[in-house]
């Protein structure tokens, strides 16, 4: 082998020595022979370098995985004989290889059992089992071997490339296990007997090993060689035994979890349960180990949901007897599932909630409680409340992993919330209620975990006890009483002024969630107001909170506009610093970001278009908004235009971009012009378009200038209607100007919604614009790029959607003839792209939009009065394009998108048929399917489907039969 080459497989070979390493590796799996070379090196221990040992197993995992077929018998013998020999070294080397070469050594070993077990290699696992007896290095290798061929058959989180070769693997694999059931798993569940005998007490890595093996092959196994007495005492031993109990564990947990008879299957769980119980591990220590405790728990919620699933079938089956001996054994778990699921440990109590949250299914089904039940609910209650705790670890300023996982929990918990409330609401309504009270009564002495969950269970309620609009306060009288009062307690108690950022943001949720209540309670509405508008909320101290109070705020403005009259001014003017358009100097830090202030702005232009006030005075109140943001943005683009420095210029351009999200951010208040109309805002939104134009004319960060007013320029086509078309040729024109890809695939959907929107209204400008904007699309489209650009390659086939949705639009909103009067050049190179869109590029997507547009035109231009040459072209080029599309190699029917194309390709044909008649038909018979070579009879079938009235039929015969046409 290269010496020099192997050097870069050691991990700190410089960067020179790894790449030629690779590249040794690449050449190796191609060599014909090179396999030997690395078989003898491991048979002989040639090498002693672990990295070199690790490249000769992979280069034979390659031999296997791709080139095995092309091997000589003689060849494959040596193969396994190397393994082999390899296998017998291991138990007579001074030290142990490393674990990262046995576990890959047990890869090679797997796949050539699913190689050759079926057909060369029966006795795969008696010649391993012959080599490794006893040896404890060589029953390690064969556990990890059992380990690779179990992920080989059973793991499901292998790769398939393809759902045929996933198909091929599954038969294969199944035979396999079949073939294993039959032949040698009587004999390897023994040989993990004798393993476990012999090591259980002198070597604990080994049985630990073994009992991960029983668990990986339980699932697949008769489970009688497993769940029988010896095998059951064994792990029930293993259980008081320290290093191996977690391993016992899991294994005690797939035999639980294996499919069987549910009378069975509770006799199983009650045997384990009893021993188990008698052994002491039923009485739960907060200080025993909580690694165990969390596979223990793991455990419990397996035999819990076992028999959950057990007293289901009976159920299901009128076995009541049974039924209810098994709902027996399940009561008797709660006391212990109580205890688990209150642990302090929150993996420990995560493990547990599928059986607390399956049991609490089961209640909802019974038509009555017993004491003892309604005591279990109430005590699940309670542990959920508990647990929703934060501890006092929490990070709240810089949450990371840990924080995370709680949240999660936290959801979890949540759901065994909403399962308590359907099957008990009056519990859970009084429960919460206790709490909360109790804890709002003395909040400035309570800690804050204990006040935000209080007030977490109020907002938690909202969900939990359902309700359509949110309408918790009619109804049910003792439930809307009952959280009316809770809610006066929260806005009256003062607890929004706690010194904690969890406490103010649960606050405001649930101020927010239950905004009914200021319906009824409108006397309330200052209180909070003032709350989100001071120190409170959004001038709160932390970022965090001031942000997610932006938000809030916009949505309870929204949510109370009829209430929110009496207090619009004097929140206008609180806001007003709020509102400030921070400039990029003298390192000012404003209280919110741009994102936050957006939300600001759309509460204000919400809170004047909303307010009872006169149009007068609404136009004074939002001039008064928006003109100091026009003022600013003219100083800004000034600047802008004179700034030397990129990283100033860019900062500039970000400002001023945010002046105009502000601005069109105010409009949102509208719902169409006649909402801009009625409160006279018109012309202040047209001075800010005439304020925020002459920017597409500055030549420096254009992407970011022209991004804020093209969705500026969106917004008031809605707002101002046809009083923004003045400005739209202008501004079309600027933003044509030098520019990209995205650029173009921007401005076109604004092109669109002009089109669609004014139809023959703007037919002279479309005129007037539609080849300069073709001609930007195709000399963009026309840029050579790198081959293996993927980027560029997706921007271009975004641009050729965005300009065949153009055409769409055009085509589609009855403007034919601005592409008609583009002169016939013109219009036959259009038509050209349309046609190549259809065919030539392998993307169902553009092509469904190209077949829309060719049978809209054809709609239009096919009759006998239609453009000079058109029906010419149809059968040159359209009729063909319906054929070459589908029979692409790249046009694949799996797809949903490609199913769509071929539906429209169909209405193409049908168009065709419909505006020529007989003619199409005589073009078919005796032409074009000639042409192909499609046999007549064929040619006989399709004219008829054709010629069906009702589209489905031609629609479904042309996705059955199209590929008739490529024979």
């Amino acid at each position: 082998m290269d010496e020099q080459a192997l050097l870069g497989l050691n991990p700190n070979a410089d960067a020179d020595f790894r790449q030629r390493a690779l590249a040794y590796f690449e050449q190796l799996k191609i060599s014909q022979d090179a396999w030997q070379v690395c078989a003898e090196a491991l048979a002989q221990s040639i090498y002693s370098d672990d990295h070199i040992k690790f490249f000769c197993f992979q280069v034979l995992e390659h031999q296997i995985k791709f080139k095995y077929s092309e091997l000589t018998e003689v060849q494959q013998q040596l193969i396994r004989e190397t393994l082999i020999t390899w296998l017998q070294a291991q138990m007579l080397n001074p030290q142990p290889e490393k674990t990262f070469i046995r576990n890959k050594a047990a890869q090679v070993f797997a796949l050539l059992f699913v190689t050759e077990y079926l057909t060369k290699w029966p006795k795969f696992f008696f010649d391993i089992l012959s080599v490794v007896d006893l040896n404890p290095r060589g029953v390690d290798m064969y556990l990890r071997i059992l380990m690779a061929v179990d992920a080989e058959l059973v793991d499901r989180d292998v790769v398939h490339t393809s759902e045929a070769s996933c198909y091929y693997e599954a038969r294969r694999n199944t035979l396999l296990k079949d073939t294993m059931r039959e032949q040698c798993i009587p004999s390897l569940v023994e040989s993990w007997y004798q393993i476990l005998q012999n090591y259980q007490y002198n070597n604990s890595e080994l049985t630990c090993q073994c009992l991960e093996v029983v668990g990986a092959y339980v699932s697949w196994i008769d489970l009688s060689l497993i769940a029988n007495e010896r095998f059951i005492n064994m792990l029930l031993g293993h259980m008081s035994v320290e290093v191996l109990r977690e391993e016992a564990c899991d294994c005690l947990f797939e035999i639980v979890n294996k499919g069987m008879d549910p009378i069975d299957k509770t006799k199983l769980v009650e045997s384990l349960c009893q021993v188990l119980q008698s052994a002491g591990l039923f009485s739960i220590d907060q200080e025993d180990d909580v690694d165990f405790l969390a596979r223990f728990s793991k455990l419990v919620n397996g035999m819990g949901q076992a028999l959950i699933a057990s007293w289901t079938k009976l159920i299901k089956s009128g076995d009541m007897k049974s039924a209810q001996d098994t709902l027996q054994a399940i009561e008797a778990k709660v006391a212990l599932m109580l205890q688990l699921l209150i642990h302090e440990d929150d993996d420990i109590s995560s493990n547990i909630i599928g059986f607390c949250y399956d049991y609490l299914h089961i209640l909802k089904q019974l038509s009555a409680l017993s004491d003892q039940q309604k005591a279990n609910v109430e005590a699940i209650m309670l542990a959920v409340m508990k647990k929703l705790t934060y501890d006092e670890e929490y990070n709240f300023e810089n949450e990371g992993e840990d924080e995370a996982m709680f949240v999660e929990y936290r959801k979890q918990l949540k759901l065994l919330l909403d399962r308590l409330a359907q099957v008990s609401p009056e519990l859970l309504l009084a429960s919460v209620r206790r709490v909360f009270n109790t804890t709002l009564q003395n909040w400035q002495t309570t800690r804050f975990m204990e006040v935000e969950v209080a007030i977490r269970l109020l907002y938690m309620l909202a969900e939990a006890l359902p309700v359509s609009h949110g309408a918790h306060f009619s109804g049910d009288v003792t439930k809307a009483t009952a959280l009316q009062d809770m809610m006066r307690t929260l806005v009256t108690s003062g607890v929004s002024a706690y010194q904690h950022t969890s406490v103010t943001l649960e606050f405001f949720e649930t101020v927010v969630r239950y905004e009914k209540f200021f319906a009824v309670e409108p006397q309330h509405i200052p209180t909070v107001l003032m709350a989100f508008l001071d120190h409170r909320g959004l001038r709160h101290a932390s970022p965090k909170v001031r942000s997610r109070t932006a938000y809030l705020f916009s949505r309870f403005v929204k949510s109370l506009n009829k209430q929110m009259n009496p207090f619009i001014e004097d929140v206008l003017n609180r806001i007003q610093d709020l509102l400030e358009l921070s400039p990029p100097e003298n390192g000012y830090q404003a209280l919110l970001s741009s994102d936050d202030q957006l939300f600001i702005y759309e509460t204000a232009g919400v809170l004047i278009v909303n307010s009872e006030y006169s149009a007068e005075r609404k136009q004074v109140l939002m001039r008064n908004l928006l003109t100091p943001l026009m003022e600013k943005f003219k100083v800004l683009l000034e600047k802008l235009m004179m700034a030397q420095d990129e990283d100033r210029q860019m900062a500039l351009a970000d400002c001023l971009n945010h002046a105009v999200g502000f601005a069109s951010r105010t409009s949102k208040a509208f719902s169409n012009k006649q909402t801009v109309k009625q409160c006279g805002c018109s012309e202040v939104y047209l001075d800010c378009l005439q304020t925020f134009l002459p920017a597409l004319s500055c030549p420096l960060q254009k992407e970011v200038l022209r991004s804020g007013v093209r969705t500026f320029l969106h917004r008031m086509i809605i707002c101002l209607e046809e009083e923004v078309l003045p400005f739209i040729p202008s501004a079309s024109e600027h933003m044509l100007k030098d520019c990209e890809a995205k650029d173009l695939q921007e401005f076109i959907p604004l092109i669109n919604q002009i089109t669609a929107k004014f139809k023959t209204q703007v037919s002279p400008f479309l005129q007037q614009m539609f080849m300069p904007l073709l001609h930007a699309i195709f000399e963009v489209l026309l840029l050579p790029a790198e081959e293996n650009d993927q980027s560029a390659a997706l921007e271009k086939q975004m641009l050729r959607r965005s300009y065949f949705a153009f055409l769409q639009t055009v085509t589609g909103s009855g403007m034919s003839e601005v592409i008609a009067n583009q002169g016939a050049e013109n219009v036959e190179r259009v038509l050209f792209t349309v046609i190549q869109g259809a065919v030539e590029y392998p993307d169902p997507i553009a092509q469904k939009t190209c077949f829309i547009i060719l049978s809209k035109l054809v709609e239009l231009w096919g009759g006998k009065d239609g453009p000079v040459g058109f029906a010419d072209f149809v059968y040159k080029h359209i009729v063909p394009a319906c054929f070459l599309a589908p029979l692409k190699q790249t046009f694949d029917l799996a797809d949903a998108q490609t199913v769509l194309a071929l539906s429209e390709c169909a209405v193409t044909l049908k168009t065709i048929h419909l505006k020529r008649g007989p003619e199409c038909i005589q073009y078919l018979q005796q032409e074009y399917l000639p042409s192909l070579q499609v046999a007549p009879e064929i040619i006989q079938e399709f004219c008829q489907a054709l010629q069906q009235p009702d589209a489905k039929v031609f629609k479904n015969y042309l996705k059955v039969k199209i590929f008739i046409f490529s024979k």
